[in-house]
């Protein structure tokens, strides 16, 4: 398969300045100048395709297959799943010759969490006094991210706070000033979908990114304003569409044992009890406090909308047991060959760890483990290719290439928040993020889809690369499902750094229309967090090996351009000027 890049584009990314003074054009100095150009751009195409040459289906393929297998049970943090996935990966970097990336001379970096398994109990008293027994699991997830041995909420009174957002920018404010110090919050998923005035079937794309999710849109960020706002609880009210998967995702992800980043002091971004309510349990709980559940979410599509008291009490009484868990990141680089360029770094990460072993679950060990194939030993795996690629080449790019494999993505991107806290270079003298989750295992594909396009100049390099491989790029058409926030490569944007991050294209060559959103739809529904997610001898390898080239030249571009990405100025995450 034939990648390469036009002379031109190669041109415009190994020359490293422009002549002050450009020759006149047919003069024998622009000639040679042309010529010089030409030269350099065919010497950098052939040193590509060698290095492109070395991403192989069949390693790539063989990576996978050995992390998801029953022998890694699962990958979960602090199990021997992580040992063996930790000692696998350092291997592998030491096998294809890179350095250690932890400037202490190891491949490791240690992150200290804690696990914690919560056992929570949980009722709400209606109006009239009427106690509910909700049941674990089936009825709502709760935990902690405290090591503390018991948290008890008690006559918390429950407060519907609409989509649970404080927005200057867009005028938006859920809270108006009420006092929240105690309660337990109520929230709809998802940003607010405010009609278009102009098209009324269509999202306001000047309000909360339209289709597109914004962060606002995250759990994340709702279990943080509940912290800010003093209340004891938040419980997010699951809705299967608006989530993009089944209330069986929430139950898997949240159920067993939770990890934090350890900390004496009580974790800022979570309120002592965060949780989610199924759909059906919260429809009963609005019902039990004399509310509709439909009519206070059509209300909550208002700016006027205030905080509405549900009348509901509700008590939590959940018993911890911890342990202290020294998890690890795996690092490797590759020293960038200019000595005034080297100290910049392209971070390429990817998360090793699932979500390990439920014995709970029927049938055989094999059907009781995580293997988390797509979801992510396809990342790991594409790290290693592309680490391999680069190592191919005869002189290492300029900046510093580090190859980054997280812990903990599964329990909040534990592993890339560590890091950007705690990083092993520079934050401002980090020019990229391109964070590799899943992979196109279904064919070659016609686009090429960008989640969180539009955000960076980092966007421009990946359209130039693809267009070379005779690609169009495209934002994500799944944008509403808020991808882009459900990834290591969130924590590295929250930080100020530019990322990029594939979603999944559609548009696949030889296929029938619908053909992509199926096979996307049926992994997120029966196999994305679920056991089901395994190596499947049918998969089409070829779209993978075409997506990591393209990732490949990505970093390399930036590794040798004289321009670095910047933030655009509507950027999100625009926190500080590019580093230079």
């Amino acid at each position: 398969m034939k990648l390469l890049l036009s002379t031109a584009l190669l041109a415009s990314y190994s020359c490293a300045s422009l002549a002050a003074t450009p020759p006149a054009p047919g003069t024998p100095t622009a000639r040679a100048a042309a010529a010089s150009a030409a030269a350099a751009a065919a010497s950098t195409a052939r040193m590509l395709h060698g290095a492109r040459q070395q991403i192989d289906a069949g390693s790539w393929l063989e990576h996978v297959t050995t992390l998801a297998s029953d022998d890694f049970e699962g990958r979960a943090p602090g199990t021997r799943g992580e040992q063996l996935t930790i000692d696998y990966l350092q291997q592998q970097f030491r096998k294809l010759g890179l350095e250690p990336g932890n400037p202490d001379g190891t491949y490791l970096q240690q992150v200290p969490t804690v696990g914690i398994s919560s056992h929570p109990t949980m009722s709400y008293a209606a109006r009239d006094g009427a106690v509910t027994q909700l049941i674990f699991g089936d009825d709502y997830v709760a935990w902690s991210a405290r090591a503390e041995r018991q948290i008890d909420v008690t006559d918390s009174e429950l407060v519907f706070v609409g989509y649970g957002v404080q927005a200057p920018e867009y005028r938006w404010d859920d809270y108006k000033g009420a006092d929240l110090k105690g309660k337990t919050l109520v929230m709809l998923i998802n940003d607010p979908p405010l009609p278009d005035p102009k098209q009324p079937k269509r999202l306001d794309p000047a309000v909360f990114g339209g289709a597109a999710m914004t962060y606002y849109g995250r759990w994340a960020y709702k279990y943080e304003m509940a912290a800010r706002m003093g209340a004891a609880g938040a419980l997010i009210v699951h809705e299967a569409k608006p989530a993009a998967y089944p209330y069986e995702v929430v139950r898997n992800s949240w159920s067993r044992e939770n990890f934090a980043i350890f900390d004496k002091a009580p974790d800022p971004d979570f309120p002592a009890v965060p949780g989610w309510l199924q759909f059906d349990r919260a429809r009963d709980v609005f019902k039990a406090g004399g509310f509709d559940f439909e009519t206070l979410k059509k209300q909550a599509l208002s700016r006027d909308f205030k905080p509405v008291p549900l009348g509901v009490k509700l008590k939590v009484s959940e018993l911890n047991a911890w342990r202290e868990v020294a998890s690890h990141n795996v690092v490797a680089r590759i020293a960038g060959s200019d000595p005034l360029l080297k100290h910049e770094v392209i971070v390429y990460s990817a998360h090793w760890d699932h979500f390990g072993i439920d014995e709970t679950l029927p049938g055989p060990r094999t059907q009781q483990i995580f293997h988390g194939a797509l979801d992510n030993a396809a990342g790991v795996a594409t790290l290693l290719e592309i680490a391999k690629a680069y190592k191919a080449l005869p002189v290492a790019p300029k900046r510093t290439i580090v190859f980054l494999a997280t812990t903990g993505e599964e329990r909040g991107q534990l592993g890339a928040k560590y890091y950007t806290r705690n990083p092993l270079y520079p934050i401002d003298k980090t020019l990229v993020n391109i964070n590799l989750q899943g992979m196109n295992v279904w064919g070659r594909t016609r686009t090429v889809e960008l989640r969180g396009m539009g955000q960076s100049t980092a966007d421009d390099v990946v359209v130039s690369v693809a267009r070379g491989q005779g690609r169009a790029v495209r934002p994500d058409s799944n944008g509403e499902y808020g991808n882009f926030y459900r990834g290591d490569q969130i924590e590295f944007a929250k930080a100020g750094v530019p990322v990029v991050y594939l979603s999944d294209s559609l548009d696949f060559i030889g296929k029938p229309a619908g053909y992509g959103r199926e096979k996307l739809m049926r992994y997120s529904a029966q196999q994305y967090h679920t056991v089901n997610d395994v190596v499947d001898p049918k998969w089409d390898t070829r779209g993978a090996v075409e997506d990591i080239a393209l990732l490949f030249q990505t970093g390399y571009h930036i590794a040798q351009n004289k321009d670095v990405p910047q933030w655009k100025p509507n950027a999100e995450f625009r926190r500080k000027p590019a580093p230079r």
